[in-house]
């Protein structure tokens, strides 16, 4: 078979779109990755040199201007036209779409010349795009459950994630509490200004590994001033290894990065964009936490509320708890649960 799969723009609908086209490839299918020829798309798929590449010109839609939202509007029959192309050129069977605006265009042509559909939802709720292709879909994957009713023909199957995000069970020798922070290219402001002053005055013996994002790294290093077992770094080019060797994780709470972190046994701080879209990012943490695998802190709440969890967290030893809790759902057998629903809706 041959399968299109689309994904652009963030690594929460990258990532888990190139572990499936890498399992479908893995079992003999050929796969084509429409993007939007950014450069994490590029990256995401250079290991995978097998997945053939397309990509259209598109911006998101929701949270741009309106001149902007004009002109996506304006090239959408374009768009829809060369992917007709392309899935006709290519003898597209299925098409897999994964979130974000560059879903739309993608299930219409897939629409047009009756190509099943299938959508897959990171999120605790369905994102706007997704919402439109799951009417048209043949069924629709999530990563855990909608935090509203559930749709029809939808599945919770988990996130997709990397081969390399599973726990190697090993101790370290350094007995300090280990904390791996990582904020994320959009939201790391809020954690690189206020946790180097909170986890630099603990009474806690710590250590520390903190992604900062691009160009941050000189502030945060001065805010933690001489406080010993930091390191600090734009990107950590391999967060699996830094999640295994933490005992628990602060971070933001986008889907892709929770379920990583909770598939290494490890739990989390969660302290959600409170900006981001449909306030997803607050429902994730809430499921998270409901199943007993973090704790949420809420900016709205204030930097004593913050202190106050962590100085919790470590008095109280939660992490240990978050450590022997299992998930509910496989992540790291989501990608192949997908890829066999697929096979055998085509089959039939």
């Amino acid at each position: 078979m041959k399968i299109l799969i689309a994904a652009a723009k963030t690594g929460g609908h990258i990532y888990p779109a190139v572990s499936v086209g890498s399992e479908l490839i893995n079992g003999g299918h050929n796969v084509i990755f429409l993007g939007s020829n950014s450069l994490l798309e590029k990256n995401a798929i250079k290991n995978v040199p097998e997945i053939q590449y397309e990509s259209i010109s598109m911006k998101g839609f929701r949270g741009n201007g309106l001149v902007n939202k004009m002109l996506v509007l304006l090239k959408l029959p374009i768009n829809i036209f060369r992917l007709l192309s392309i899935i006709k050129i290519n003898k597209v069977d299925s098409v897999i779409v994964f979130g974000g605006f560059i879903t739309i265009p993608v299930s219409l042509a897939a629409l047009i010349l009756f190509k099943p559909i299938y959508v897959h939802e990171q999120n605790t709720v369905l994102g706007s795009a997704n919402k439109l292709s799951a009417k048209i879909a043949k069924k629709i994957f999530l990563g855990m459950p909608l935090h509203h009713n559930q749709i029809k023909r939808s599945e919770v199957v988990g996130n997709p994630i990397r081969s390399s995000f599973i726990p190697s069970l090993q101790k370290p020798d350094d007995e300090n509490i280990k904390i791996y922070i990582t904020g994320g290219s959009q939201g790391a402001k809020y954690l690189n200004d206020n946790l180097p002053i909170i986890l630099k005055n603990t009474n806690y013996s710590i250590s520390i590994r903190h992604q900062c994002g691009k160009d941050k790294k000189e502030d945060v290093v001065k805010l933690y001033e001489d406080c010993n077992n930091v390191e600090i770094e734009e990107f950590f080019d391999n967060p699996n290894l830094l999640i295994d060797w933490s005992d628990f994780v602060i971070s933001r709470s986008g889907a892709l990065s929770l379920s990583e972190t909770i598939s290494m046994k490890k739990g989390l701080l969660m302290i959600p964009l409170p900006n981001a879209i449909d306030n997803h990012q607050l429902f994730n943490a809430k499921y998270i936490e409901k199943n007993g695998m973090g704790l949420i802190h809420e900016q709205q709440n204030g930097i004593e509320d913050l202190e106050k969890k962590i100085n919790s967290i470590l008095e109280d030893k939660k992490y240990l708890t978050w450590q022997q809790m299992n998930s509910e759902t496989n992540h790291n057998e989501a990608a192949k649960n997908i890829v066999s629903s697929i096979l055998n809706k085509n089959i039939l």
